[in-house]
């Protein structure tokens, strides 16, 4: 059995999350139950299920986040995270990946099918709810749909990009543009500082909310698919790799 520190759960931070609901997909029963009483404990309302197929069938908008073993039954928790991530009414759930402990490929392969993080076996339960709080803080939630304003304060424009703090929606030349919720955090920093430098710890520690870590491919996956999406069309890459420095959003006209 995968150990799991069991320490005491600390209070939870009072997050504006669009649900408490996680979807725990764990085919190891005592380790589920194990993990699912810690975030419980956390204030989380879990739902455990056993497989893929299972998950596939219980997720949907409703859920905050989706923890995913790689390793299930049947269906791996890869081809479940492509399947979640094709489906409209799931592809902007959160998602933590579990994976072997060494396993690069593993972690890498999920990062850039679109889980926004992964921890590795055997892992802590108290940091697993870290992780989750440090993707879901800055969610959309219901409360947080502004009346239709004259003018939109949270409306980000550089070039053709144009970012909604408020409803988390992205357009490309007025085009939708389909994000993960770590990939609009990431977009949202770049835009904030367009035509300066950030650096990947200022990435890591903004937008993944944790120290950047020795041999960590998560910044550098995230900014590769985020690429993908803004240059799906042929256009121009407006994000400039400097390298040992960090990374710049070209475009420098903001409003």
């Amino acid at each position: 059995m995968v150990d799991v520190t069991t320490s005491q759960p600390t209070q939870s931070a009072n997050y504006n999350l669009m649900s408490n609901r996680i979807l725990l997909v764990e085919d190891d029963p005592d380790l589920g139950d194990l993990v699912a009483e810690y975030l419980q404990g956390e204030g989380w309302d879990v739902e455990l299920v056993g497989s893929g197929e299972e998950a596939l069938r219980r997720a949907s908008d409703e859920y905050a986040a989706m923890v995913l073993d790689v390793m299930l039954p049947g269906i791996s928790g890869f081809e479940t995270l492509r399947r979640v991530r094709a489906e409209p009414t799931t592809s902007k759930l959160s998602v933590v990946m579990l994976t072997a402990r060494g396993d690069e490929v593993d972690r890498v392969l999920g990062l850039e099918m679109g889980a926004d993080d992964y921890l590795p076996k055997p892992f802590s339960s108290r940091e697993l709810a870290a992780r989750l709080r440090a993707i879901l803080r800055r969610s959309p939630t219901e409360a947080e749909e502004p009346a239709t304003p004259a003018i939109n304060p949270d409306l980000l424009t550089v070039g053709d990009v144009e970012l909604d703090t408020r409803t988390h929606q992205t357009r490309l030349s007025g085009v939708p543009l389909e994000l993960t919720v770590l990939e609009f955090r990431l977009l949202e920093l770049l835009l904030r500082h367009a035509g300066n430098v950030v650096s990947r710890e200022q990435i890591a520690n903004e937008v993944l909310g944790r120290d950047l870590l020795i041999y960590d491919r998560s910044v550098d996956t995230h900014m590769s698919n985020l690429r993908r999406k803004l240059t799906s069309d042929g256009r121009e890459d407006p994000i400039v790799t400097l390298r040992g420095t960090g990374y710049l959003f070209a475009v420098t006209s903001v409003s």
